[in-house]
C-alpha cells in the first residue's frame, strides 16, 4: 500500500470493532487497536504511515523479521506447485524434507514427527500420545499428568488442564477441566543450582501417584506466557531423572523456546536432556503460516502403533500443509545457515545493558534476560489502555501482559533498533509503573 491514510485506518478499526473478536479481549470496543498495512524487516507499518519497531516477533514467531526474500521465494515456489493436499494416505516433498530436518536438529532420541496446526494442538497431540502410549503398555490406570505451577501450554482443553490452575488465565474453566497434579513453580534463576527440596515436591507426587501418571509436561528453562520465568538446566536434568525412575514420559513444550530463542537451538540443549516427546511451533515457519510439530521417540511410536486401535488417534485436516512445510523448511535452513547463535548472544547483551536501568525504577520487582528474551517484571499489573498507546507513540511495538513488560525481538534486529526498544520500555515503565 503506497498511499497511507489515517482515515482509512480509522475505517478499518471501525469495521473491525463491528465484527471481530480479538484474543484475550472484550468486544466492548475500548481496547486500543492499531491497523497494520505492511511489514518488512523488523518494522510494522500502520495505515497512517507510522512505523513501529516490532519487539515481539509477532508473539515470538517472526524470528527472521517480515517479508524475508528467502521465505517469500519458498512460498511462491510451493504455491505454484501445490498449496495443500490431505495427508491421510498421501505424502509430499515439503513434509518429508521438513521432518528430516527436525529429526536432525532436535535431541537424538526424537525420531518421529507428527505435524499439527498450532502450538496448542501440538500439546494436545503430545498429551494424547502419552496417554495412548501408557494404554498400549497395558497401563490403563495411567491417565494423570504432572506439571509445575506457573506454566502455560495453550488454550485448548487438554492444554488448559496443564496450565497453572490458580495464577493462569484459565481459572474460569477449572470446574470442567481434568484434575491433574501440580508441583510448585521451579526455583527462579537460570544460574541458580536447585536444592533437593526444589524437586522434592515432584518426587513426592510421583512417589504417591506415580502409578497413575502418564507423563510430566513442562516448558524447559523458560516458562513463557505463564510468567516469563527462567529456571536452571540442572533442575531440568533432575526432572528427567525422576521421570526415568518412576517410568513416566517427559514432554518438553518448546513451542516458545525452540529455534534459538534461549541461546541454544532448543532449551533442552542447555541441560543435555532428551525428552520422550517434544512440542514445536511459533518460530517453526518464521511467522509466515500456522504450523506445529510433535516429535517422539521410536519407543513411543512403536507402543502406540502396536496398541489398541493400531494407530495414533489424531489427524488434523491441514496436517503437514505443503505451503507451511515448505516455508518451515526454508526457515530452518535460513536459521542454521546464518550466525544465529552470535546474533542471539548480541541481542542478549543489548537487552542486559538496555534494561539494566529499570532495576532502579519504582514499581519494578525484577529485571531478567536470557538469550533473546528481556523481561521487566512489575509489582502491579499494567494498564493496557494506557501502556499500549504509550509504546506506539514511541515508535515501538511491545505487548505487555499482567505485570510483565517484555520483549522477544526478531534475531535480525540491529543494535540501534534494539536500543530503541529497550529505551521505550524504560521510559514507559518509568512513566506508568511507579
Amino acid at each position: 500500500m503506497e498511499h497511507y491514510d489515517a482515515a482509512y485506518g480509522d475505517d478499518l478499526v471501525s469495521r473491525d470493532r463491528r465484527h471481530i473478536w480479538h484474543p484475550y479481549a472484550s468486544t466492548d470496543g475500548t481496547a486500543p487497536l492499531f491497523p497494520v498495512v505492511g511489514a518488512a524487516g523488523v518494522r510494522l507499518t500502520l495505515a497512517d504511515g507510522r512505523e513501529l519497531i516490532d519487539g515481539m516477533s509477532s508473539w515470538w514467531a517472526a524470528i527472521h523479521g517480515y517479508n524475508h526474500p528467502v521465505l517469500n521465494a519458498a512460498a511462491h515456489a510451493q504455491i505454484d506447485a501445490m498449496s495443500h493436499v490431505m495427508f491421510g494416505g498421501l505424502t509430499h516433498p515439503p513434509a518429508v524434507d521438513l521432518a528430516a530436518r527436525l529429526v536432525a536438529i532436535t535431541p537424538e532420541a526424537l525420531t518421529r514427527v507428527f505435524f499439527a496446526d498450532s502450538g496448542s494442538v501440538a500439546v494436545e497431540v503430545a498429551l494424547k500420545m502419552a496417554l495412548q502410549y501408557q494404554r498400549g503398555r497395558g497401563h490403563v490406570e495411567r491417565t494423570r499428568l504432572l506439571t509445575v505451577r506457573g506454566g502455560y501450554h495453550g488454550d485448548t482443553f487438554g492444554a488448559m488442564a496443564v496450565c497453572d490452575p490458580i495464577g493462569g488465565m484459565h481459572h474460569l474453566f477449572a470446574e470442567v477441566l481434568p484434575a491433574h497434579l501440580f508441583a510448585p513453580i521451579p526455583p527462579a534463576g537460570f544460574d541458580t543450582a536447585p536444592r533437593a527440596e526444589d524437586t522434592a515436591a515432584i518426587e513426592a507426587l510421583l512417589d504417591e501417584y506415580g502409578s497413575t501418571v502418564a507423563a510430566v509436561i513442562l516448558e524447559p528453562i523458560v516458562q513463557g506466557a505463564g510468567g516469563m520465568r527462567f529456571h536452571s538446566p540442572a533442575y531440568l536434568r533432575r526432572i528427567r531423572e525422576l521421570c526415568d525412575r518412576y517410568d513416566v514420559l517427559l514432554i518438553a513444550d518448546e513451542i516458545a523456546t525452540g529455534f534459538g530463542r534461549t541461546g541454544e537451538l532448543f532449551a533442552c540443549d542447555h541441560a543435555g536432556v532428551a525428552p520422550d516427546i517434544m512440542c514445536l511451533g511459533k518460530a517453526l515457519t518464521g511467522g509466515y503460516l500456522t504450523m506445529a510439530a510433535t516429535l517422539c521417540t521410536d519407543r513411543v511410536a512403536e507402543v502406540v502403533s502396536g496398541g489398541e486401535g493400531g494407530a495414533f488417534m489424531h489427524g488434523p485436516t491441514f496436517m503437514a500443509n505443503p505451503l507451511a512445510a515448505a516455508i518451515a523448511g526454508a526457515s530452518v535452513d535460513l536459521l542454521l545457515s546464518g550466525p544465529w547463535r552470535e546474533r542471539v548472544t548480541e541481542i542478549s547483551a543489548g537487552l542486559a545493558t538496555g534494561l539494566a536501568p529499570a532495576r532502579e525504577l519504582p514499581g519494578v520487582a525484577d529485571v531478567r534476560v536470557l538469550g533473546a528474551i528481556g523481561v521487566i517484571e512489575l509489582t502491579d499489573p499494567v494498564d493496557m489502555s494506557v501502556v499500549q498507546p504509550a509504546f506506539v507513540e514511541r515508535g515501538v511495538w511491545i505487548r505487555p501482559f499482567g505485570r510483565l513488560v517484555y520483549t522477544m525481538p526478531p534475531y535480525v534486529m540491529s543494535a540501534e533498533d534494539l536500543a530503541a526498544v529497550t529505551a521505550a520500555m524504560i521510559d514507559v515503565v518509568r512513566e506508568h509503573a511507579g
